[in-house]
């Protein structure tokens, strides 16, 4: 294992977490997870560097166990639509957007939103203004709703993952969340005590709103996660009238 650098502390870290520099990788982690900082940071440059698929609609998901911690799970920020054929994971900007995505999750989890625990980001700079980003969640078991829906074909279990999806939106919602892209593949459905339950996914560009989201703000997501089921779903063959119905929040 090649060590990522000098580790040098650092005093910027995201409220509630600690700052460690390697070089020019920078890595804000739960101060839990402090001690592993140049562990957890080799094995996030060695998975990016290793060209390997992973989890995920876009591949970039990937499980990582260390020793003496909880198994995290680690989303490489990849880019979407038209604009991966010129730069899939190399972003511009000084104010990068795994740190954005940690505060806005960071305070939706305190906030009682339904999400897989944050636990750390790490920007890697490769110039000033030029970097690669990685997310850092505790590991959950489960799939996502898309899956979901296609391997399980009891009515009664769907209905009820439908309905639990519809509540963990609308309980996103009600605590001030605004989802920016809400579809079936950040819908993820695990099991929570002895029933199943439904998190919600990739908060990269979420806002947060210090009283309920706007009602404009409902009705775009309702519409964002409309156009994933017609994309992903055109015949309706998973999502009927009815399954459309249950999905419908206020």
């Amino acid at each position: 294992m090649r060590h990522p650098g000098t580790a040098v502390r650092r005093r910027d870290a995201t409220p509630g977490f600690g700052a460690i520099a390697f070089g020019r990788t920078v890595l804000n982690l739960k101060y839990e997870l402090m001690a592993q900082a140049p562990a957890i940071a080799n094995r996030l440059l060695e998975w990016r560097a290793s060209g390997a698929v992973g989890a995920g609609n876009r591949g970039s998901g990937f499980r990582i166990a260390i020793p003496g911690l909880p198994e995290l799970f680690v989303r490489i920020a990849r880019r979407g639509g038209w604009m991966r054929y010129f730069s899939r994971e190399t972003f511009l900007g000084l104010r990068p957007r795994p740190l954005h995505e940690l505060r806005v999750a960071d305070a939706a989890y305190r906030r009682g939103v339904p999400i897989a625990e944050p636990m750390g980001a790490m920007v890697e700079w490769i110039v000033p203004g030029v970097y690669r980003g990685f997310f850092i969640s505790r590991a959950i078991d489960g799939m996502s709703l898309w899956e979901f829906v296609r391997v399980d074909d009891d009515p009664l279990v769907r209905r009820h993952v439908l309905e639990r999806t519809r509540a963990a939106i609308e309980t996103m919602h009600q605590l001030g969340v605004a989802h920016a892209d809400l579809n079936l593949h950040n819908l993820f459905v695990t099991h929570h005590r002895d029933e199943f339950a439904v998190l919600i996914l990739d908060l990269d560009k979420a806002r947060l709103f210090g009283r309920s989201t706007p009602a404009s703000i409902r009705r775009a997501t309702h519409a964002r996660l409309l156009r994933s089921i017609r994309k992903l779903d055109p015949d309706g063959r998973w999502f009927d009238s009815e399954a459309l119905e249950l999905l419908r929040t206020p």
